[in-house]
């Protein structure tokens, strides 16, 4: 009878801790990811705790005709359960209303009326997932389709629609640039017939800022101008660099892209601000800020080389390192800036290198950088039909990090002694000095072009922009920290799942770099062995014509010889390439597999042993 009241007892119990469980913690997780992707960030919490008027968030979603979707419905409650801890921090600021659009009935109605694009299902059905949010003005602005693609990033876009709704006001930020930033690469010529793809970095800079193009011929920044943004200019006179250099004395907050090789000069042609350069500089006043900065040059990084596809003489597609384009990794950014701190992984193309200048008055501190394993080459080397195996095989890396970005603050001088002309300065006083600047330099423009770092998708007639990248986060970063807004930083990288595996790179590297070399030494051999043959061509007029065709013969057949010992040691290289990465998967997998069982069985039996000890102890002691 015991043991069966014992049993109906643990039925019970279980019953009511499920019960329990359903009804107390339907929202509680365990969140074991590297970056917290499903905890709410600390920015969250602050714009949440900081919400002045109340705002209400409708999700609209077609539970009942998701049924037979259950990824789709499962991430339908990831969704919901989010949101509600959205209104449960937000001390009751924050409304959630859930909704289920059914065909036909008003609530579909009100979901097309906001912009909602619903997924067409195969028996005509249409399931609507996308939320609404409303301020207390009836201001609305719309997530139209929470695509799982974007899973990651699900917190930065639901966190961002809250805070545009809580500050309508848009701070305006100043754009001079060459590059066709709001038409993409077609320029304005295809955003007249209608092709426009603006960049997708502007497109969110342009959802939380007002961004307002100074035109082709500037003497003056607007004085409503928050932030100015400089993105590879095209050649700057004296007028537009004095009005850039005023604008930064008095306290105007800069961001500066400049490229010493911008890759897409070439097909990108006009833009707004006539051509496209193929480098960029800020000229006298990089130097009036204490900087040192070369536009004819590019770092090279083995270190941090990308690896890219490119067609082989056979017409084919070769994988190989191009140590112009870099992959920066955590490694490489500064871990105690807000902008960079949470950051993992950026796509760089023919970057320059920044350089604090002996004597400056300003403080250089480095945002970006390459590996020690790195050199500076001519930008001319890489501008037209660049050759990654010769760069690789004339690498000779220097040991030194160069920074690529940095922030430059303290007291700087004007570049000027007085105006460039009078008609310059207007009736504006002329400012020598400053006691404080505040400005982002980055020698690389590259980074803000979509291919470098995002993957946009169509869905719907919808484009979806899916990072691959933290470009697109490092920029908008450096916005909200210039212009003062912080809140946000912390979530925009959170969502880059992209983990390179740093060891097998190495590895290959290391590999490719072995056989690079002795590629190399077997052409120096073929070139010593073809001009020995033609020597020995031009002697065969003395007579030892016998002689000499069998030394020939000898040495050709030697060179025979020595080629495929080569190729014998290429083919080892390779195999040994092969051996490091499978022994180190091997390793991984038994980690993986068979590692947490071992160590739970030695846990185990380390447990009853003490057990067993501290029984006999007990045993003896009575």
């Amino acid at each position: 009878m015991k043991r069966i009241a014992v049993l109906v007892l643990a039925a019970l119990l279980f019953v009511a801790v499920n019960i329990v469980s359903t009804n107390l913690l339907t929202s509680a997780r365990l969140d074991l990811t590297a970056d917290r992707l499903y905890s709410l960030s600390d920015g969250t919490r602050q714009i949440l705790r900081d919400l002045k008027e109340p705002v209400t968030l409708k999700l609209f979603f077609s539970e009942e005709l998701a049924t037979p979707y259950p990824a789709l419905k499962s991430y339908g409650r990831r969704v919901r359960d989010l949101l509600e801890a959205y209104a449960s921090l937000s001390d009751g600021k924050l409304k959630l209303q859930v909704i289920d659009p059914e065909p036909f009935s008003p609530a579909e109605d009100d979901a097309v009326a906001a912009g909602l694009k619903a997924i067409q299902t195969p028996t005509g059905e249409a399931i609507y997932f996308g939320v609404v949010g409303v301020d207390s003005a009836d201001a609305q602005l719309a997530l139209p389709y929470l695509s799982p693609d974007r899973e990651e990033f699900l917190e930065y876009d639901v966190t961002k629609l809250v805070n545009d709704l809580a500050t309508p006001k848009k701070p305006v930020v100043g754009l001079i640039s060459s590059l066709p930033l709001e038409y993409g690469p077609g320029g304005p010529m295809a955003a007249a017939q209608g092709q426009s793809a603006p960049y997708v970095i502007y497109q969110q800079l342009q959802q939380s800022y007002q961004i307002r193009s100074l035109g082709q011929v500037f003497t003056a920044i607007d004085a409503d101008v928050d932030l100015l943004i400089v993105a590879h200019p095209a050649e700057l006179s004296d007028a537009e660099l004095y009005a850039i250099d005023q604008f930064v004395l008095k306290g105007g907050r800069l961001i500066a892209f400049v490229d010493p090789n911008l890759e897409a000069a070439a097909y990108m042609g006009q833009s707004p601000m006539g051509a496209t350069p193929p480098s960029s500089s800020l000229g006298k006043l990089m130097d009036a800020w204490g900087v040192t900065y070369d536009d004819q040059k590019i770092i090279a990084d083995r270190g941090l080389a990308q690896r890219v596809a490119m067609v082989s003489q056979s017409g084919g597609r070769v994988y190989k390192d191009y140590i112009a384009w870099l992959a920066l990794h955590r490694g490489n950014v500064a871990a105690d800036d807000v902008v960079t701190a949470e950051l993992d992984d950026l796509n760089l193309a023919s970057a320059g290198a920044l350089f604090a200048k002996d004597g400056a008055t300003t403080k250089f501190e480095p945002l970006l950088a390459s590996s020690a394993e790195s050199m500076m080459i001519e930008a001319a080397e890489v501008r037209y039909t660049p050759d990654p195996d010769e760069l690789l095989r004339r690498f000779a890396p220097d040991g030194k990090e160069k920074a690529i970005a940095a922030r430059l603050t303290g007291p700087a001088k004007s570049a000027y002694s007085t105006p460039p002309s009078p008609k310059d300065n207007g009736a504006a006083p002329h400012v020598a000095w400053s006691k404080n600047i505040n400005v982002v330099l980055i020698a690389d423009a590259d980074m803000l072009e979509d291919r470098f770092w995002v993957n946009v998708q169509n869905f719907l007639g919808q484009s979806i922009a899916v990072p691959i990248a933290d470009n697109g986060a490092f920029v908008v970063n450096a916005v909200d920290n210039m212009i003062g807004s912080s809140a946000l930083i912390s979530l925009r990288s959170r969502g880059v799942s992209q983990r390179p595996f740093t060891v097998v790179e190495d590895i290959r590297r290391r590999a490719e770099a072995e056989f690079l070399t002795e590629e190399k030494r077997l052409e120096a051999k073929l070139q010593e062995t073809e001009k020995r043959l033609r020597e020995l061509e031009a002697g065969r007029g003395d007579g030892n014509q016998a002689m000499l065709d069998k030394t020939q013969a000898e040495e050709v057949e030697a060179f025979r010889q020595d080629m495929l010992a080569t190729r014998k040691q290429l083919r080892e290289v390779q195999h040994s390439l092969r051996r490091d990465i499978e022994r180190l998967g091997a390793t991984v997998k038994f980690v993986n597999i068979a590692g947490m069982p071992i160590l739970l069985t030695i846990v185990a039996l380390i447990v009853a042993a003490l057990r067993r000890r501290r029984r006999a102890r007990a045993y003896a002691a009575s």
